[in-house]
Formats: C-alpha cells, structure tokens, sequence
C-alpha cells in the first residue's frame, strides 16, 4: 500500500477507489433521526467499524488490481509501475577494474641481447640506461623501459628498416628484474619474493612467516594494479575459507601484487590496556 501514501495515491483513492466503497457500503453509520439515539450499542459499533475498515481494504485492494490489469494490458503485458525511480547507469567513462593479462616489462639496468637473423654483423647486446633509453648500432636511442619485449622489437625493426631491407630481428632479456610480489602487515616475515608461478594469496602468507597473533584474518588486503593510473584493492576473508576448508576462493597471485594484513581490534587497543603485574593480587591472608 506504499502508493497510497503519495499525493498520486490519494487522488487516484478519491477518484476510483471511494465511489465504489460508498456504493458496497451504504448508510453504514446513520443514526435514527426520529428517535434522537444510535441505532448500535457501543460494542456492535465497534464491531461495525471493524467491519467497514477491512471491507474497504478488500475493496480497495480489489480495484487496485483490477486497474493494474487494465495498466499492464494496454503495455502489451509488461508489468505498471508508479514512481519508480530511474536505475542509475554506470558511467561510461570511469574505470573498469578487470584483470590483466601480464606481460613482462623492461626496466631500467635490463641486459637484453639483440639477434638479427639475416644480418649477423648486427647483432649486439644492449642495457638499459636508467633513463630508460638503449643505444642501438648506427640507430641510435630508442626508449626501452615500460614495453613489453613484443613491443620493443617491433620498435626496433622500424628503426632498422631505414639501414636494412625487412630485418628478422629477436630480442632475448640475458639480465633482467625477477618478477616478484609484497607482503606486508601482520606476518611473520615480511617483505619481497620472487614470483616464481602459480602462487595463491595463502601460498604467500605461508611463505612470509604466517600471520602474526596481531593479525586480523578476515580482511587481508590485495592490491594489484591493472594500469597505470589505477589499481585493484580486494578484501579477502581468509579466515572464513580457511574455517570452511574451501580453497576455491583462494585467488592466483600476479607480479606486482601487495598482500596487506592488517591489526586486529584487539591488538590496535592492547598498548592503552592497563598492566598489573601478578604481585597486586597476592594476598597473604588466604595462605
């Protein structure tokens, strides 16, 4: 019935709704003007009363129903709403957080080696400059950091397009950043770890020395960034799938990703506890 509680509502009961009540419900309270009293006894007035509150109820609901059939036959069967607000639509031009499909990016003091196919005297080794450049043979600089190796010897290939005739050109990284991953909080042994495949978030509290007693285990934080502006922050109820014994949830690390545990309740207000120590409560008199 919250629609009757709006102004639209209560029109729609004046106009529809009460005629019909009044036509069912007729002269129900009228007093005998001859003899000046009340036709019903206090108790059968009441009763009465009961009596018209639900019959106007049944009939409201009745009509009600009947309008919205009217309504929903007239939108070719699809279901009437009144003062439903719109759906809010997602903004089309905010972030889409999804997972990444990982590739390795050069970084700056990468060793790479370069083989050309067809013209063996090209070939060369080249490092990384902590600008980020590489200086190729009769080329010159190219930027390196931030690609991808597919990416690179594309850019590589049309650099030496302008000295040589379709160059076959393969770039192999001989020195480069192991691929790792962070975690941090309230563990045993914190800090960065070699990803080295394959490894769940519960595999990496593992490895960093467990969670400390200080740990709240029902929101471990995973942060993975998925571009260059943002970055992914999930809360992972390791405590609920431990309990469960279910390890299906138990979401794949990436390179890159930070594992966070945080404090527990307990342990963010235990420094402002007071201490006593066990000699306050001895009592010689019960020895």
């Amino acid at each position: 019935m919250d629609w009757m509680l709006n102004e639209d509502g209560v029109s729609y009961f004046a106009e529809k709704i009460l005629p019909r009540i009044r036509k069912q419900v007729p002269n129900i309270f009228l007093r005998n003007k001859n003899s000046g009293e009340s036709e019903m006894s206090n108790q059968s007035r009441t009763l009465r009363i009961l009596i018209f509150t639900l019959i106007m109820f049944s009939t409201a609901h009745s009509v009600a129903g009947q309008e919205m059939s009217k309504a929903n036959a007239g939108n070719g069967g699809q279901p009437a709403t009144m003062d439903k607000a719109p759906r809010e639509t997602p903004d089309e031009n905010g972030p889409t957080i999804h997972n990444r499909n990982w590739r390795y990016k050069i970084h700056p003091s990468d060793t790479l080696e370069l083989s050309f196919m067809l013209t063996p005297e090209f070939n060369q080794t080249v490092t990384v400059q902590p600008d980020g450049y590489i200086t190729l043979r009769n080329v010159g600089d190219l930027p390196a950091a931030g690609h991808t190796l597919p990416e690179l010897t594309e850019s590589i290939k049309t650099a030496y397009s302008k000295i040589l005739h379709d160059p076959v050109i393969s770039v192999d990284p001989k020195d480069f950043e192991k691929p790792y991953f962070v975690v941090g909080g309230q563990v045993g042994k914190p800090g960065k770890f070699d990803w080295r495949g394959d490894v769940t978030l519960t595999q990496a509290i593992a490895m960093a020395g467990g969670f400390t007693d200080a740990a709240k285990h029902s929101q471990v934080l995973l942060f993975r960034r998925v571009s260059d502006q943002w970055t992914e922050a999930r809360i992972i109820n390791t405590k609920k799938m431990l309990n469960s014994r279910n390890l299906q949830e138990d979401p794949e690390l990436h390179p890159g990703d930070m594992l966070f545990v945080p404090k527990n309740a307990l342990s963010k207000i235990k420094p402002f506890l007071p201490t006593t120590g066990a000699g306050a409560y001895y009592n010689p008199a019960t020895f």
